[in-house]
């Protein structure tokens, strides 16, 4: 795991850009603390920094092939390693260090442009072709290590991390309004786009190349999860062959191993299966709250970490502690990120940080590829209810349905004002009816998407900005890849392009790297994903299935009854006590803040906002906390840009 950044130009470089790129490798030695390398040539320079896993002594960056003619950075790691290097070596290529990375050169090196086929991890890597005058990015297939772009027209820069480009001058802090209305509806900005104008992601599974000579730059898909072929056979031990293989590949490493344990059933699965792999050779780390909240999930996590057998370690947040981190949380999320539980993430890894445990693992992936989340349902439901009814087999009496309160007093009032979910059935069937065909059903009937879209519209944003902004179809995207692709698969992509990607994947990734600890995912293993895909292409999911029956079904054996019958609670803090103390110890933020002095929220809007960050009766306003948490980083990478 490592943090990398570097430049290509046409021309020579200048020395005001190598120095910029120096600036960028040092901005990211939190993502390298063990040492730096860097390679020089005339129109290219690459820089990283090294947190060492595997071959801690020889594997140092940058790599070379036999004659040097092909160059290296590479953050993340190639899990198949031992594999590929087992067959390039009997294909004659010689290796000089035990590095996994190494194994991308020569891969390069036997199969050309299709080499990244070959890969089986986590990665975003530059390769120098010295030949060809070619230089080559790429990122692994499910984003789990980011890459920045920076084109100048004459230069392109990039780096693992955004603040690192602002905070080195290579590109000057000023927000996307695209970008920012993106945010408003969904907490995060979706790829490639990125709310720093002038700066775009690499998307995962893309492949980029720039030919100095000519100055041309291609990009290409390489990998496309709906392209995964019709599976058969039986679903839970075609996915726990997937796990176990899986398992036994992502946890290779050099250094001790942890897992970020909570009490669901995603996050042991992840535990029994690394602990079954590496022989009970892993630690757990969990995160609790102060005065035992029922979020607090430690007593269930140890009780698994005994049953397994492993050390057990954990660290308690209060209400303090929260307020405490809250702006640098946010500045080290990267990205803008509207979720309250990156300061547990980040002090899970932290804890790991301590007990000298530099790998981590978490459990993200379970819920977006089996049904874990209950709105995910509801929008495969509803998308084969459009499908019906532009086939003419439903009405409008199919839409037309009370729903029954909830328990929840601010849910309740979102359910007193969608009149009892009339109204909002309603605005459904009116958006099916128009609705552009083989779109799914998918963010737009979510209430807070749809409340997002209006309340933007009606005297939120500034009027100059909400004419930069515009009016755009933020529907567009909810389309499938391929026309014969059915819905769930469609719905499994794009929740984890969006959601799982920059919420669950982005956390993980710059939370862990701030306390120099890498992250791995084993459930977003893309052989894994391909299982599932193929699988729904051939059994449709039923209606009324349990969520994350196959899942479930492919653990039995592994987890105890009392982790696999356990209730859902997902991995949340004591939300209400640290949302009230964030509203009153950095609600003012938003009155007369960065927001509204650029001219983005109305003064009035701003003001509003403040007050709608805990009202007594409904609870915080989702737009209110999206505002201060925007708000909070956006000061940050202002303070620390560089004039």
């Amino acid at each position: 795991m490592c943090g990398i950044a570097g430049i290509i130009s046409r021309a020579t470089l200048s020395p005001a850009q190598t120095d910029k790129v120096k600036k960028l490798n040092s901005l990211l030695a939190h993502r390298g603390p063990d040492g730096e390398g860097s390679y020089a040539g005339g129109n290219v320079l690459l820089a990283m920094r090294r947190l060492s896993i595997i071959d801690l002594k020889s594997g140092w960056q940058p790599l070379y092939n036999e004659d040097k003619s092909l160059v290296l950075i590479a953050n993340g790691e190639v899990y198949n390693y031992v594999e590929l290097r087992r067959d390039l070596e009997a294909r004659g290529h010689r290796f000089s260090t035990g590095s996994d990375c190494e194994s991308i050169l020569h891969l390069y090196e036997e199969y050309g442009a299709s080499f990244v086929e070959h890969l089986r991890g986590m990665y975003a890597f530059a390769l120098w072709d010295i030949r060809a005058h070619r230089l080559i990015l790429v990122r692994d297939r499910m984003g789990e290590k980011p890459l920045y772009l920076v084109n100048t027209g004459e230069s392109l820069f990039f780096a693992s991390e955004l603040r690192a480009l602002v905070h080195a001058g290579v590109v000057p802090f000023k927000l996307d309004p695209h970008s920012v209305d993106l945010y408003y509806h969904y907490g995060y900005v979706p790829e490639p786009t990125c709310i720093v104008a002038g700066v775009r992601k690499l998307p995962a599974a893309h492949l980029l190349s720039i030919d100095v000579d000519s100055w041309s730059v291609h990009e290409h898909c390489y990998w496309r999860m709906e392209d995964a072929p019709a599976l058969e056979g039986n679903p839970a031990a075609l996915i726990r062959a997937e796990l176990e293989r899986g398992a036994d590949l992502i946890t290779r490493a050099d250094v001790p191993v942890g897992v970020a344990l909570s009490g669901g059933l995603d996050a042991s699965a992840v535990a029994a299966l690394a602990t079954a792999a590496r022989g009970g050779d892993v630690h757990a780390f969990t995160v609790g709250y102060k005065g035992t909240p029922w979020q607090d999930e430690r007593s269930n996590a140890k009780a698994f970490a005994d049953y397994l057998k492993i050390p057990f370690h954990t660290v308690e947040l209060s209400t303090a502690d929260f307020i405490e981190q809250y702006s640098a949380v946010n500045l080290h999320r990267d990205d803008p990120i509207a979720d309250i539980a990156g300061v547990s993430i980040a002090a899970v890894a932290q804890l790991a940080r301590r007990h000298s445990v530099p790998v981590l693992m978490f459990g993200h992936g379970g819920d977006e590829l089996f049904w874990g989340y209950s709105w995910v349902r509801a929008a495969l439901h509803a998308t084969r209810r459009r499908e019906a009814l532009a086939a003419g087999l439903r009405g409008i009496r199919d839409y037309m349905r009370f729903t029954a309160p909830p328990l929840s007093v601010t849910l309740g009032f979102r359910w007193a004002m969608s009149g009892a979910g009339i109204l909002s059935e309603w605005r459904q069937f009116q958006a099916d009816r128009r609705a552009h065909p083989g779109r799914v059903v998918f963010y737009d009937a979510e209430p807070f998407f749809l409340s997002s879209s209006l309340a933007v519209r009606e005297n939120f944003y500034t009027d100059r900005f909400a004419a930069e902004v515009g009016q755009p179809d933020l529907t567009q995207g909810f389309v499938p890849q391929r026309s014969d692709t059915p819905p769930e698969a469609t719905l499994i992509r794009l929740i984890c392009e969006m959601y799982l990607m920059e919420n669950g994947i982005a956390q993980s990734d710059r939370l862990s790297m701030a306390a120099s600890v890498e992250s791995r995912l084993p459930l977003v293993d893309y052989r894994l994903v391909e299982t599932v895909i193929g699988l729904h292409k051939t059994y449709p999911l039923a209606s009324g299935a349990r969520p994350k029956e196959w899942f479930r079904e492919a653990m039995s054996g592994l987890l105890p009854a009392f982790v696999l019958n356990r209730r859902k609670v997902g991995f949340s803090p004591p939300w209400r006590e640290w949302g009230h103390a964030l509203a009153v110890t950095h609600g003012d933020l938003l009155i007369d803040g960065y927001l509204m002095q650029e001219g983005i929220l109305r003064p009035e809007t701003a003001r509003r906002q403040r007050n709608d960050l805990y009202p007594r009766l409904t609870g915080p306003r989702p737009l209110a906390g999206l505002s201060l948490s925007l708000e909070s980083w956006c000061r940050q990478m202002a303070s620390g840009a560089a004039g």
